[in-house]
Protein backbone atom coordinates (compact mmCIF):
# COMPACT_ATOMS: atom_id res chain seq x y z
CA UNK A 1 0.00 0.00 0.00
CA UNK A 2 0.79 3.59 -0.32
CA UNK A 3 0.12 7.00 0.59
CA UNK A 4 0.31 10.80 0.59
CA UNK A 5 1.52 12.92 3.16
CA UNK A 6 1.90 16.99 3.00
CA UNK A 7 4.53 17.93 4.69
CA UNK A 8 3.86 21.30 7.14
CA UNK A 9 5.69 24.42 8.31
CA UNK A 10 7.76 24.33 11.18
CA UNK A 11 8.89 26.92 13.74
CA UNK A 12 12.73 27.20 15.15
CA UNK A 13 14.80 29.67 16.13
CA UNK A 14 17.78 30.74 14.38
CA UNK A 15 20.03 28.66 16.30
CA UNK A 16 18.31 25.60 15.99
CA UNK A 17 18.32 26.07 12.20
CA UNK A 18 21.88 27.13 11.71
CA UNK A 19 22.94 23.45 13.73
CA UNK A 20 20.11 22.20 11.21
CA UNK A 21 21.47 23.17 7.85
CA UNK A 22 25.02 22.28 9.56
CA UNK A 23 24.45 18.63 10.07
CA UNK A 24 22.56 18.34 6.98
CA UNK A 25 25.76 19.42 5.53
CA UNK A 26 27.60 16.99 7.58
CA UNK A 27 29.99 19.91 8.30
CA UNK A 28 31.42 20.02 12.10
CA UNK A 29 31.45 23.65 14.53
CA UNK A 30 35.27 23.77 13.20
CA UNK A 31 34.55 22.90 9.51
CA UNK A 32 31.50 25.44 9.23
CA UNK A 33 33.64 28.47 11.17
CA UNK A 34 36.61 27.66 8.50
CA UNK A 35 34.38 27.81 5.73
CA UNK A 36 32.77 31.39 6.77
CA UNK A 37 35.55 32.40 8.35
CA UNK A 38 35.06 33.10 12.33
CA UNK A 39 36.32 30.73 15.04
CA UNK A 40 34.18 28.07 15.96
CA UNK A 41 33.07 29.69 19.37
CA UNK A 42 31.34 32.05 16.98
CA UNK A 43 29.21 29.00 15.62
CA UNK A 44 28.79 27.74 19.05
CA UNK A 45 27.86 31.20 20.55
CA UNK A 46 25.22 31.43 17.46
CA UNK A 47 23.81 27.23 17.75
CA UNK A 48 23.46 28.19 21.51
CA UNK A 49 20.88 31.40 21.19
CA UNK A 50 23.82 33.46 22.73
CA UNK A 51 24.31 36.18 19.93
CA UNK A 52 23.13 36.29 15.95
CA UNK A 53 26.06 36.69 13.31
CA UNK A 54 26.06 40.50 11.52
CA UNK A 55 24.62 40.71 7.74
CA UNK A 56 27.85 40.29 6.01
CA UNK A 57 28.08 36.42 7.81
CA UNK A 58 24.18 35.88 7.73
CA UNK A 59 24.93 36.77 3.91
CA UNK A 60 27.68 34.25 3.17
CA UNK A 61 25.48 31.92 5.84
CA UNK A 62 22.68 31.84 3.44
CA UNK A 63 24.83 31.09 0.25
CA UNK A 64 26.43 28.40 1.44
CA UNK A 65 22.99 26.56 2.67
CA UNK A 66 21.30 27.95 -0.49
CA UNK A 67 18.92 29.60 1.16
CA UNK A 68 17.15 33.14 0.91
CA UNK A 69 17.95 35.00 3.73
CA UNK A 70 14.51 35.15 4.88
CA UNK A 71 14.55 31.51 5.08
CA UNK A 72 17.58 31.52 7.29
CA UNK A 73 16.08 34.26 9.40
CA UNK A 74 12.42 34.20 9.87
CA UNK A 75 10.76 32.18 12.48
CA UNK A 76 8.78 30.14 10.33
CA UNK A 77 10.06 28.28 7.60
CA UNK A 78 9.05 26.05 5.20
CA UNK A 79 11.06 22.61 4.44
CA UNK A 80 12.50 23.53 0.65
CA UNK A 81 14.82 20.20 1.29
CA UNK A 82 11.60 18.52 0.98
CA UNK A 83 9.02 17.98 -1.28
CA UNK A 84 5.45 18.72 -0.63
CA UNK A 85 3.82 15.10 -1.63
CA UNK A 86 6.02 12.05 -0.61
CA UNK A 87 4.58 8.22 -2.04
CA UNK A 88 4.72 5.56 1.24
CA UNK A 89 4.39 2.31 1.55
CA UNK A 90 4.11 0.48 5.04
CA UNK A 91 4.97 -3.23 5.81
CA UNK A 92 4.04 -4.43 9.34
CA UNK A 93 5.49 -7.80 11.00
CA UNK A 94 4.39 -8.56 14.38
CA UNK A 95 6.37 -10.05 16.95
CA UNK A 96 5.67 -12.21 19.85
CA UNK A 97 9.07 -14.12 21.14
CA UNK A 98 12.31 -12.44 21.50
CA UNK A 99 14.43 -13.23 18.02
CA UNK A 100 17.92 -12.19 16.14
CA UNK A 101 17.04 -10.81 13.16
CA UNK A 102 19.11 -10.41 10.54
CA UNK A 103 17.68 -7.60 7.98
CA UNK A 104 19.02 -6.66 4.91
CA UNK A 105 17.74 -3.68 3.42
CA UNK A 106 19.53 -3.76 -0.15
CA UNK A 107 20.54 0.29 -1.15
CA UNK A 108 18.62 3.53 -0.71
CA UNK A 109 19.23 7.35 -0.41
CA UNK A 110 18.67 7.44 3.20
CA UNK A 111 18.02 4.89 6.35
CA UNK A 112 16.51 5.86 9.25
CA UNK A 113 16.50 3.25 12.06
CA UNK A 114 15.36 3.79 15.60
CA UNK A 115 12.41 2.19 18.04
CA UNK A 116 9.37 2.12 17.48
CA UNK A 117 6.31 2.51 19.71
CA UNK A 118 4.57 -1.02 19.71
CA UNK A 119 5.90 -4.41 18.98
CA UNK A 120 5.89 -4.58 15.58
CA UNK A 121 8.79 -4.07 12.90
CA UNK A 122 7.68 -1.40 10.46
CA UNK A 123 9.34 -0.87 6.90
CA UNK A 124 8.35 2.53 5.66
CA UNK A 125 9.59 3.05 2.33
CA UNK A 126 9.15 6.53 0.79
CA UNK A 127 10.06 8.37 -2.47
CA UNK A 128 8.71 11.81 -4.14
CA UNK A 129 9.18 10.79 -7.65
CA UNK A 130 8.17 7.06 -7.58
CA UNK A 131 4.13 6.77 -7.30
CA UNK A 132 4.35 2.76 -7.54
CA UNK A 133 6.96 2.19 -4.55
CA UNK A 134 4.81 -0.42 -3.14
CA UNK A 135 4.64 -2.70 -6.31
CA UNK A 136 8.74 -1.82 -7.00
CA UNK A 137 9.72 -3.15 -3.55
CA UNK A 138 9.16 -6.58 -2.22
CA UNK A 139 9.19 -6.77 1.61
CA UNK A 140 9.59 -10.40 2.96
CA UNK A 141 10.24 -12.11 5.91
CA UNK A 142 11.31 -15.47 6.80
CA UNK A 143 10.54 -16.49 10.02
CA UNK A 144 12.23 -19.77 10.39
CA UNK A 145 15.90 -17.73 9.45
CA UNK A 146 14.44 -14.80 11.24
CA UNK A 147 15.67 -12.96 8.44
CA UNK A 148 13.92 -9.78 6.83
CA UNK A 149 15.05 -8.25 2.99
CA UNK A 150 13.70 -5.49 1.08
CA UNK A 151 14.01 -6.57 -2.57
CA UNK A 152 13.46 -4.22 -5.77
CA UNK A 153 10.74 -5.99 -7.62
CA UNK A 154 12.20 -5.69 -11.62
CA UNK A 155 9.39 -3.22 -13.05
CA UNK A 156 9.99 -1.89 -16.57
CA UNK A 157 11.03 1.72 -16.82
CA UNK A 158 12.37 1.81 -13.44
CA UNK A 159 16.20 0.53 -13.11
CA UNK A 160 17.55 -0.45 -9.56
CA UNK A 161 19.87 2.91 -9.57
CA UNK A 162 16.96 4.82 -9.95
CA UNK A 163 14.84 3.45 -7.74
CA UNK A 164 17.56 3.44 -4.99
CA UNK A 165 18.63 6.99 -6.01
CA UNK A 166 15.32 8.26 -5.06
CA UNK A 167 14.32 6.07 -2.00
CA UNK A 168 14.08 6.46 1.51
CA UNK A 169 13.63 3.35 4.17
CA UNK A 170 12.33 3.76 7.73
CA UNK A 171 13.38 0.79 9.98
CA UNK A 172 10.77 1.25 13.14
CA UNK A 173 12.14 -1.77 15.47
CA UNK A 174 10.35 -2.95 18.94
CA UNK A 175 12.67 -2.37 22.02
CA UNK A 176 10.93 -5.96 23.20
CA UNK A 177 11.54 -8.77 21.02
CA UNK A 178 14.46 -7.35 18.89
CA UNK A 179 17.25 -7.03 21.74
CA UNK A 180 19.65 -8.29 18.93
CA UNK A 181 19.55 -6.97 15.19
CA UNK A 182 22.25 -6.91 12.47
CA UNK A 183 21.54 -4.72 9.36
CA UNK A 184 22.79 -4.63 5.86
CA UNK A 185 22.45 -1.94 3.62
CA UNK A 186 24.46 0.30 0.95
CA UNK A 187 23.17 4.06 1.41
CA UNK A 188 24.20 7.72 0.97
CA UNK A 189 22.98 8.75 4.79
CA UNK A 190 22.39 6.35 7.36
CA UNK A 191 20.41 8.01 10.20
CA UNK A 192 20.17 6.25 14.12
CA UNK A 193 18.51 7.86 16.58
CA UNK A 194 16.51 6.91 19.73
CA UNK A 195 16.84 3.65 19.77
CA UNK A 196 17.19 0.98 22.52
CA UNK A 197 18.35 -2.16 21.79
CA UNK A 198 20.89 -4.47 23.45
CA UNK A 199 23.31 -4.50 20.11
CA UNK A 200 23.09 -3.36 16.79
CA UNK A 201 25.45 -4.69 14.20
CA UNK A 202 25.54 -2.41 10.78
CA UNK A 203 27.39 -4.20 8.28
CA UNK A 204 28.04 -1.80 4.77
CA UNK A 205 28.80 1.29 2.97
CA UNK A 206 27.27 4.64 4.38
CA UNK A 207 28.31 7.92 2.79
CA UNK A 208 27.24 9.80 6.39
CA UNK A 209 26.56 8.35 9.87
CA UNK A 210 24.09 10.55 12.04
CA UNK A 211 23.61 8.65 15.93
CA UNK A 212 21.61 10.63 18.26
CA UNK A 213 20.38 9.55 21.81
CA UNK A 214 21.01 5.84 21.29
CA UNK A 215 21.12 3.21 24.05
CA UNK A 216 22.66 0.17 23.58
CA UNK A 217 25.36 -1.22 21.01
CA UNK A 218 26.32 -0.38 18.09
CA UNK A 219 29.09 -2.24 15.65
CA UNK A 220 30.14 -0.68 12.42
CA UNK A 221 31.93 -3.68 9.95
CA UNK A 222 33.23 -2.61 6.65
CA UNK A 223 36.25 -1.82 4.44
CA UNK A 224 35.16 1.63 3.41
CA UNK A 225 35.36 4.89 5.02
CA UNK A 226 33.12 6.29 7.53
CA UNK A 227 32.23 9.90 8.81
CA UNK A 228 29.71 9.84 11.90
CA UNK A 229 28.40 12.41 13.34
CA UNK A 230 27.35 11.89 17.47
CA UNK A 231 24.89 14.19 19.26
CA UNK A 232 23.47 13.39 22.59
CA UNK A 233 24.43 10.03 24.37
CA UNK A 234 26.10 7.03 22.10
CA UNK A 235 26.29 4.00 25.17
CA UNK A 236 28.54 1.70 22.81
CA UNK A 237 29.98 2.25 19.22
CA UNK A 238 32.67 -0.02 18.32
CA UNK A 239 33.90 0.74 14.86
CA UNK A 240 35.49 -2.66 12.81
CA UNK A 241 37.13 -1.64 9.59
CA UNK A 242 40.04 -3.24 7.33
CA UNK A 243 42.51 -1.11 5.94
CA UNK A 244 39.83 1.77 5.98
CA UNK A 245 39.30 5.52 7.95
CA UNK A 246 36.61 6.49 9.84
CA UNK A 247 36.33 9.75 11.50
CA UNK A 248 33.71 10.42 14.17
CA UNK A 249 32.12 14.08 15.21
CA UNK A 250 31.58 14.37 18.49
CA UNK A 251 29.72 17.74 20.25
CA UNK A 252 30.90 17.07 23.28
CA UNK A 253 33.67 14.52 24.59
CA UNK A 254 33.57 14.78 28.20
CA UNK A 255 31.07 11.99 28.91
CA UNK A 256 32.63 9.48 26.49
CA UNK A 257 35.82 6.92 26.97
CA UNK A 258 37.59 5.81 23.80
CA UNK A 259 39.99 2.77 23.25
CA UNK A 260 41.77 1.24 20.95
CA UNK A 261 41.23 -2.60 20.44
CA UNK A 262 42.44 -3.12 16.89
CA UNK A 263 45.21 -4.74 15.18
CA UNK A 264 47.85 -2.37 14.22
CA UNK A 265 45.17 0.88 13.93
CA UNK A 266 45.68 4.38 15.22
CA UNK A 267 43.49 6.17 17.27
CA UNK A 268 43.95 10.07 17.21
CA UNK A 269 41.68 13.09 18.91
CA UNK A 270 41.50 16.51 17.50
CA UNK A 271 40.20 19.39 18.41
CA UNK A 272 39.97 23.16 16.39
CA UNK A 273 42.24 21.02 14.10
CA UNK A 274 44.96 19.90 16.19
CA UNK A 275 46.02 16.90 17.54
CA UNK A 276 45.02 16.68 21.36
CA UNK A 277 45.03 14.20 24.50
CA UNK A 278 41.73 13.93 26.26
CA UNK A 279 41.69 13.44 30.24
CA UNK A 280 40.57 9.74 30.38
CA UNK A 281 37.50 9.25 32.04
CA UNK A 282 36.79 6.34 33.53
CA UNK A 283 33.45 7.42 34.80
CA UNK A 284 31.96 7.97 31.41
CA UNK A 285 29.21 6.49 30.74
CA UNK A 286 29.78 6.05 26.67
CA UNK A 287 32.62 4.49 24.79
CA UNK A 288 33.77 4.81 21.51
CA UNK A 289 36.27 1.78 20.12
CA UNK A 290 38.12 0.88 17.50
CA UNK A 291 38.80 -2.55 16.72
CA UNK A 292 39.27 -3.37 13.04
CA UNK A 293 42.93 -4.27 11.29
CA UNK A 294 45.36 -1.72 9.75
CA UNK A 295 42.20 1.25 10.63
CA UNK A 296 42.17 4.85 11.73
CA UNK A 297 39.98 6.55 14.13
CA UNK A 298 39.84 10.00 14.50
CA UNK A 299 37.48 11.74 16.94
CA UNK A 300 37.26 15.37 16.25
CA UNK A 301 35.60 16.82 19.40
CA UNK A 302 33.90 20.41 19.30
CA UNK A 303 33.96 20.97 23.07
Amino acid sequence: MYSLRNKGETKMDFGDKLKQYRLKEGLSQEQLAEKIGVSRQAITKWETKRGLPDVENMIILAELFKLTLDELVLEEVKKQEEKPVVFESETVYDIDTGKHFDINLGGARKITIKTGVDEKIHIVLSSEILAEIGSLFKVKLDEKRNKLDVELVNKKGVSRFEAQESVDITLLLPEKFTEHTEVSASVKELLIEDLRLSRLEYDGDAEKVFIRDTEGSLEFTAKTDYEIFISGNCTKLDINQFKAKAIVHLENADNYKLSNNGRKCKLITRKNGEIVELEENETAENTINISGIFSELIVEVER
